[in-house]
This record gives C-alpha cells, structure tokens and sequence, in this order.
C-alpha cells in the first residue's frame, strides 16, 4: 500500500500559512479548517517548514503571549528538519516514520513540489477501512 492510496481517499488539499504570517493568524487558520498543522509555504507550492497546534503551545509556554505576534517562521520546523513522503512511498515506511519521529503530520512532495499533507489520522483511517473490509470479505466467504 502506498501513501498515494491514503491521498486517493482523503484529497490532496493543502493548508499552507506564509512564514510572515503572524501567529494568531496561524491559529485562526487552524480553527478555521479544524487542522492540527499546516505547511509553511510562501508561494503555495513550495515548502519552507510546517507548524503545527504543538509548536505554538511549547512557544507560548517558553515565551509567553508575546510569541503570538510573533512571524510562524520563528516558531516553524524548517523544511531541513521537515520528514516529508512522496505519493509512491510505502505507507508502512511513513507509519514507522511518524512513530520514531514523534510526528503527527507529513508532507508530501514531488520535484520539491507540494501535493498533499498526510496526518496521522489519516493513516489510522486507512488503515481501519482497509480492516474492515477485509472482515466483511472473510466473513462473506465463511458465510458461502
């Protein structure tokens, strides 16, 4: 199974925030589409970092208020330290990535371009639908 399986299913829609963006404005973006990160991207297409729901609350603990006025580029993971995919990859490799790692969200790629974003949830996701429909297949042929 391939990470472009789980985009198939879920869209290849990407949030992105310019890393000039305020961080309030990030939060609102958040709230807005009910997400837990988005890509950092200053024209849409490319991807300077990510930034998520964590990376403000670990600012905000360590800065204070202060930090929501700050630009997202001072509290983002820059894209060296961004895990990212490509929709080829194995959906095994990135489940054991995003375990090791700690990281809930991943960044798909391809040429350097962005074309989607997979969340842990989304894997999950897969994952139980593909069960699923495994069990009712068993259960159909011990039925026959």
């Amino acid at each position: 199974m391939r990470i472009s399986d789980v985009v198939k299913r879920k869209g290849d829609t990407v949030v992105t925030v310019r890393s000039d963006a305020s961080v309030t404005d990030l939060l609102d973006l958040l709230a807005e589409h009910g997400i837990g990160a988005v890509v950092v991207s200053d024209d849409g297409q490319s991807l300077a970092g990510i930034v998520s729901e964590r990376d403000v609350v670990r600012h905000l603990q360590k800065s204070g208020a202060d930090v929501l006025t700050q630009p997202v580029s001072s509290i983002m993971t820059g894209q060296a330290q961004v895990r990212t995919a490509t929709p080829e990859d194995e959906l095994v490799g990135l489940e054991h990535t995003m375990t090791e790692h700690r990281i809930r969200h991943v960044p798909v790629v391809v040429d350097d371009r962005l074309v989607a974003i997979v969340s842990i949830g989304d894997v999950v996701k897969h994952r139980i639908t593909d069960l699923q429909a495994e069990r009712d297949q068993l259960r159909d042929y011990i039925q026959q």
